[in-house]
Order: structure tokens, then sequence, then C-alpha cells
């Protein structure tokens, strides 16, 4: 093997792990932040995160990195190698564009951010807010007009987590989601049975949930050695192929919200897991952003929301549960999967009207970024685009823009959630000409699936741009078509449509 001093990718490889390895420091603490963190530690995090993220923006854009990336594009690579580069000069193109005292900035206001967007959503405060979002908006179109001065700020923004999954792909499915969604709902309104709420009038206490979450997690086999269960103000996973850590949250009268959480996250981290533990560090062996939610989504409704798993899983949650010994495995599929158009929370919709949650918030961002819309015209904004999409109004803006966290952290990244539920349904359709998808589920064989979308997807870490990577697992480009078919057969048969 080459050595260093001789080898440029060596040497770009070695620096490209040293920076994951501090990236993925700084994910702890991010982690800590939102988990165990005690509330007066705010200050001192974001200055930790901050200097974390300036240092990893120096390590990223060293004039060696640039030497060493032209002399890998000089050189014979093999095709893994070359991906390794290409991801390599796409994230040093892009950095190097940016005044790392920008970045560090943008570090400190992210992190200070999240602190007050939790104490605006908890006292239902958009004013206490707005001027947090406007100034973390300002570093945003300032580093976007960085990267690219001529560029419209939302695409350049989408790019960074979506850079290889073109908008306007995303855009074509959010069309074909509006025109064959909007009518279903409205079908399943007008014309549909009823379905019961079993859980109406009843309280879960948490301890009882955790409980039941807990030992789904370990239903689905996630593994204690390389992963934890949290509470956290809003679910999410982080980590690596080694310490892949999910969250959940619980809300006392619906039991499901915190169970199809915890099934959703566990679907982050068995992405994570399913990465090669023998290229941690470069891009081989890192996941590829624009397809992650496809993880999450399949495990949460192609295998938690279906009636094999009810039928299977039905027993734990008795067992862990007061008040549900008379409940069926038909009830608990139809609860799983009611549409309900009222419920104004994006992380507790059922799976259809999501996906107009998801466009109502890549809209407003748009509009925002662009200018057309100010900081204080953002609830009033959302509430006639909930009217619109869904006939709902949120009554408060806790539950309407305060809901989500993520613009703390970045714009751009919700189209990721309904590009994931696409992909899920179009991976779903491939992996049935392997295995039986429902025959596996009650055999609790979930290792079987999880390895297939590990042969599939996850092994493959970002060797492919993402699309080329869903050509690869399921044979055709990315589109609506796999996900509408699904969401009508299933709903036509579950409302008697």
């Amino acid at each position: 093997m080459a050595t260093r001093d001789t080898d440029p990718y060596a040497a770009l490889t070695e620096h490209v792990e040293r920076l994951t390895y501090l990236e993925d420091a700084s994910g702890v603490l991010g982690w800590d932040q939102q988990v165990t963190m005690p509330e007066g530690g705010a200050p001192a995090r974001g200055k930790q995160l901050s200097t974390l993220s300036g240092i990893g923006h120096d390590l990223l854009t060293d004039d060696e990195v640039g030497d060493l990336l032209d002399a890998c594009e000089a050189a014979d690579l093999d095709d893994e190698e070359a991906a390794v580069v290409r991801e390599t000069r796409r994230r040093y193109d892009r950095a190097t564009s940016v005044p790392g005292d920008l970045v560090e900035r943008h570090a400190q206001a992210s992190s200070d951010a999240q602190q007050t967007w939790q104490g605006a959503k908890a006292d239902d405060d958009w004013d206490a807010f707005a001027d947090t979002l406007d100034e973390l908006r300002e570093l945003r179109v300032e580093r976007a007009t960085h990267i690219a001065p001529d560029a419209p700020t939302y695409p350049t923004l989408y790019d960074d987590g979506m850079p290889t999954l073109p908008l306007a792909t995303v855009e074509e499915i959010f069309a074909d989601l509006k025109d064959a969604l909007v009518p279903l709902v409205d079908d399943i309104r007008e014309n549909g049975d009823d379905l019961a709420d079993p859980f109406a009038g009843q309280s879960f206490p948490e301890d009882e949930q955790s409980a039941l979450n807990h030992a789904a997690a370990d239903f689905l086999g996630y593994p204690d050695d390389r992963g934890r269960l949290d509470l956290s103000a809003h679910p999410f996973t982080s980590g690596t192929q080694f310490d892949a850590r999910i969250t959940t949250r619980y809300k006392e009268k619906s039991p499901l919200d915190g169970l199809t959480a915890t099934i959703h996250e566990f679907g982050h981290a068995s992405y994570q897991l399913g990465l090669r533990d023998d290229e941690y560090g470069t891009p081989l062996g890192s996941a590829r952003g624009e397809v992650h939610e496809s993880q999450s989504r399949f495990w949460e409704n192609h295998v938690g929301r279906t009636r094999a798993f009810w039928e299977t899983f039905l027993p734990t949650f008795k067992e862990h549960l007061s008040g549900v010994d008379d409940l069926t495995a038909e009830e608990a599929y139809e609860a799983a999967n009611r549409i309900a158009p009222e419920n104004v929370i994006r992380v507790e919709a059922d799976e259809l009207t999501y996906h107009m949650h998801i466009i109502l918030r890549h809209e407003i961002e748009g509009e925002y970024l662009d200018g057309d819309l100010t900081v204080e015209e953002i609830p009033a904004r959302w509430n006639e685009k909930m009217e619109e999409y869904l006939g709902v109004t949120p009554e408060a803006t806790g539950d309407g823009p305060l809901q989500d966290i993520h613009w703390t952290g970045r714009f751009g990244g919700f189209p990721s959630y309904t590009v994931g539920s696409v992909l899920a349904a179009q991976l779903t359709a491939a992996m049935e000409e392997d295995l039986d998808i429902e025959g596996c589920i009650r055999d609790e064989a979930f290792d079987k699936l999880w390895e297939w979308q590990t042969e599939h997807v996850h092994r493959h870490g970002q060797r492919y741009t993402a699309d080329e990577l869903v050509e690869v697992a399921t044979g055709e480009p990315l589109s609506a078509d796999a996900f509408i078919e699904y969401a009508e057969a299933k709903f036509g048969d579950l409302y008697g449509l």
C-alpha cells in the first residue's frame, strides 16, 4: 500500500477521516444538548459547537485539500476511490466559498436558537422566536450568496442536504402528489367508512409508554451495544455505524404517536448501523442524506403500520399498556392508519396528509428566503396554507410554525421527508420481488428486511449519487408512481372506497 507521502489518495482520505471524526464529536455534543444537558449549559455549548465548526471548516478548506483533490482527479482511480474524491470535491468547493467567521457565527447562532425555540414553543410565543429566525435567515442568505452569487437562495440551501437529487425531480413529485392525494383525502372524508379511535378517552402514563417503546426497539432488533433510546422535545437520530442513538417523545392520550416515532427513528438508525465499518470516516462509510428518510419511512409505514405487524406485535403492546386488553389487531391496524386531516402537527400526521405539511413548509421557506414573506407574516401565511391544503387552522403558533425545530439548523431540508416516503414505497416494491415482506413481519424475521436494505442501500454509502442509488436499488428512476399506487390500494381497502 502506498504511503501518505507518495499516495495523494491516502493523504486525502486521512484528512477526510480526521474531519469526519471532528464532526461526529460535534454530533455527540448536539445530541447531549437536546437530551441530557442542563438548561444552564446552553451558553457554553454554543461556544463549544461554534469552535468545533470553525476548526472543521479550516480542516476542510485547507489548501492541501485542494492540491490533493487536483492530484487525485489526475490519477487512475477505481470507482470507489473516484466517489470519495467526488464527494470531497463537492464539499471542498462549497466550503471554500464561505468565510470561516461566517461558519462560526452560524454555528453559534444555530446552537443558541435551539434554546430560544424551545422556550418560544413552550410559551406559544412567535414573537420570542421571530428575531432569532430573521438572524438565521440573514446568515443563510449570506452563506448562499457566497456559494452561488447568481442563484436563488432556496435551491442553494436545498443543495446542502440533497445535492445529488435535482430539485426539479422533487417539485415534479410534489405536483404528482398534490394531484393524487388531495382528491384521495377528499374521497375518504366524503365516502369512506368511519374508523373508530380505540384509545379515545384513555390516558397512558409515560412510564408505561417508555417500557413499550423500549420493548418495540428490542422487538425490531435495535442493538443495545450500538444504540440507545431517550426522550427529546423533537424525535431525532444521531450517530455513526458504531453508535446510532434515537429519541422519541410521548403523548399521554395517544400511545401510537410515541411508538411510530420510535419505529421511524429506528429506521434512521438502521441505515447508520448498516454502513460499512471498514470505511468509517470516509464518504463510503457515510449515509447518502437524500435517501435517509426512505429508511425511516420504510420501517414506520411499510412495517409498523401493517396488519402483519399488529398481528404479531399486539401481545407486546398489551403487555406494557393498561386499558387495552380488549384491543384487536384489526382495531390497532386501523388506528395506526386513520386519516386525520384535522391534525395540525406534522410528526403526528397520517400517512397521506403528512405530505401536505411538507409541501406547505417547502413553499413558505421559499417565499421567506426570497423576501416575499416577512417573519411577522409567517404565522398568517402558515394558517392560510393549512386551510387550503388540509381544511384546518392551528389555534396556536406552537402548533403552527413553531412546532418544528428544523429552522434552527437549516432551511431546504423538508423535501427529504416526502422524498423518503416516495422512495420507501419504491424500495418496498423492489423488495417484494425478493422477499415475502408480510411473511417476514409475521415471523418476526426483521433481520431479513434489514439485510435487504443494507445490501441494496446501506453498504453503498455515498458511492453513488442519490439518483444513481435509486436506480441501483430499485431498477427505476425515482418517481411518485409506486407511492401513489400503494396509497390508493391501501387506503381504498381500509376505507371501503
